[in-house]
């Protein structure tokens, strides 16, 4: 790796061709787009993805989807051909194998971008939220996600689950990411949000959301509040659909507005918007992202919002709905956006954009707007005097013993009882020795180490039980269903893993016919606690709002009674038969 007075040397060179003289911090971004050629500038809008664990020697698979999806090869061909202001790591583009060799692509990366004529340091993110949404796993840390941080109700809590995740990150190259979520979730249908979401009440999520960006900018990476003007009342997936969100003004106001007025008061370096159709916002009918009157009318000029915004990716339907890939880049730039992250086809977005400046379309005077942005949001983050981090420290950071101690304690304190009848829980080896665990196996999110029956089965087995691990799937056929009745007949008790049951799911089905057997059933809801409503069967019911191990090793201490549930509902939890109604509100939990 570079000395560090080879990379001051590097960013040194930045500020004028051949000279060595440094502009002081105010000043500096100024500078630097001074010397800046229209398509340098033109690139630091850009945050694409790139396939590989490698910047310059990637897996020949990687090749050949960085070919027939970008034209290039590698990561530093793409940094040599578009100059990007950032690039955007995922799992799936196998960016993320394990901690060392992030940091050693993150590097890789920067060395390409420096090595430019006017080189800048590049900008990685990537959207590590917790709970579900996790591109980074093990062995780094995988705390508890936002619903799970609601239910524990602790600002410190959030604020350390931001420092302490913001320093892994850091210490791997990853300087902004795309969290915390700050939709208010009111509504239990969304597809896309629910349990990443902190809650339904807007004063709570927002103090939460605060928190949490405090944490992480004191760790020096970026937070990003997402997905404004807000994206928790739909029952639309904007990477499928177009959701439209019918609050009037007042209720935007009262709901969705809060916790994003939060973020910005806690001084949030970064903004994300969603693909949404605001029509009380506006009337046009654009999506959020490309509407003028809500990123700049609202975002910048009511809410007093002058930092770095970042479009949701460019590829999702939402906002590909009404024009081309040609058109939604430059639409973006001119409703007030910065950052244009991950367009689906670059070199198309990348010459419109650099097509519009160059026909006037879009001014010079705003492209360097927000290229200052970007820069500046750069230097706050040190990236523009240390782009690269130490690849052998990598281990004494991430995955450190007392930040797993840390996620355990918060899983702990965020696990929530919704029922328990009789009281059945805890229970305990002597009087339930033999417990079945049966159940959905959702796809594995990278916090785990198994399916979710598995993982229970296993820690329950270590707390004194006899625990078998029998998966039936989130969708259980009528032979599935026997074949778990007759495994229950050899059990004292079984454990029930649900995943996001309607009323006429076969979950539920599942869950009715183990409790006609005589059977106590525990469920254990690995997503959304809403699920409580459709198990009437189920004499104890628990929210782990995740299936990540940390959340299903704490589901088994409270089961077996070492640790005693503490969280509480942070949404209410409507009836199945009349949702208008409410069966379990806001702060509700049990222990014993």
């Amino acid at each position: 790796m570079p000395s560090r007075r080879a990379v001051l040397a590097a960013t040194a060179a930045l500020t004028v061709g051949g000279g060595t003289a440094r502009a002081d911090e105010s000043t500096r971004p100024h500078e630097l787009v001074s010397r800046m050629t229209l398509e340098e500038k033109v690139g630091q809008l850009f945050v694409p993805r790139v396939y590989g664990h490698s910047a310059t020697a990637p897996d020949r698979a990687d090749v050949d989807a960085n070919l027939k999806e970008l034209g290039v090869r590698t990561a530093a061909e793409l940094v040599e051909r578009y100059r990007p202001g950032g690039i955007i790591y995922f799992g799936w583009a196998h960016n993320t194998r394990d901690p060392r060799q992030i940091a050693e692509l993150s590097n890789g990366i920067q060395r390409a971008s420096l090595a430019l004529p006017r080189g800048l340091p590049v900008l990685i993110a990537t959207d590590q939220e917790h709970g579900i949404v996790c591109r980074v796993g093990r062995p780094a840390t995988l705390f508890p996600g936002a619903m799970a941080l609601g239910a524990g109700r602790s600002e410190r809590d959030a604020r350390q689950v931001g420092l302490t995740a913001g320093r892994e990150l850091r210490a791997m190259g990853i300087r902004q990411n795309y969290s915390p979520v700050a939709d208010v979730n009111v509504n239990p249908a969304n597809p896309v949000i629910g349990v990443r979401s902190f809650g339904a009440d807007p004063e709570a999520v927002g103090a939460l959301v605060a928190a949490e960006v405090r944490g992480y900018q004191d760790a020096g990476v970026a937070a990003t509040a997402k997905h404004f003007p807000g994206h928790g009342d739909t029952a639309v997936d904007s990477h499928t659909g177009f959701p439209v969100i019918t609050h009037s003004r007042a209720e935007w106001e009262e709901l969705d507005a809060v916790p994003f007025r939060a973020a910005v008061a806690a001084g949030i370096d970064a903004v994300m918007t969603g693909h949404l159709l605001v029509p009380a916002l506006d009337d046009s009918g654009d999506p959020a992202t490309l509407s003028h009157p809500i990123v700049t009318g609202i975002l910048r000029e009511r809410l007093g919002y002058d930092g770095v915004v970042v479009t949701d990716a460019l590829g999702m339907a939402g906002v590909r709905t009404k024009y081309g890939d040609d058109r939604v880049p430059v639409l973006a730039l001119q409703a007030g956006v910065d950052q244009l992250l991950d367009p689906p086809d670059l070199a198309v977005a990348w010459n419109a954009v650099l097509n519009a400046v160059r026909e006037k379309e879009i001014s010079e005077q705003r492209l360097d707007e927000s290229v200052l942005r970007i820069l500046r949001l750069k230097g706050k983050l040190g990236l523009l005097d240390e782009p690269y981090v130490d690849p052998g420290a990598v281990g004494r950071v991430v995955g450190r013993a007392e930040h797993l101690a840390l996620a355990e304690r918060i899983a702990e304190r965020t696990t929530t009882l919704i029922v328990d009848e009789g009281p059945l829980l805890p229970l305990s080896p002597r009087t339930h020795p033999r417990l079945l665990v049966v159940g959905a196996d959702p796809a594995s999110p990278s916090g785990t180490t198994g399916p979710p029956t598995g993982v229970l089965a296993t820690a329950l087995t270590g707390l004194g039980f006899t625990a078998t691990a029998l998966p039936t799937g989130t969708e259980p056929a009528d032979e599935v269903i026997r074949q778990a009745v007759a495994a229950a007949g050899k059990a004292d008790a079984v454990v029930v893993t649900t995943y996001n049951v309607t009323t006429t799911s076969p979950q539920r089905t599942l869950v009715e016919r183990l409790a006609a057997s005589g059977r106590p059933v525990v469920a254990v809801a690995v997503r959304n606690p809403y699920d409580v409503a459709h198990l009437p069967a189920a004499r104890a019911c628990l929210a782990t709002y995740s299936w990540t191990d940390v959340e299903l090793l704490a589901a088994a201490r409270v089961v077996a009674g070492t640790v005693r549930p503490r969280g509480r509902l942070p949404v209410p939890v409507p009836r199945a038969d009349d949702p208008a109604r409410v069966l379990y509100p806001v702060g509700h939990g049990l222990t014993y």
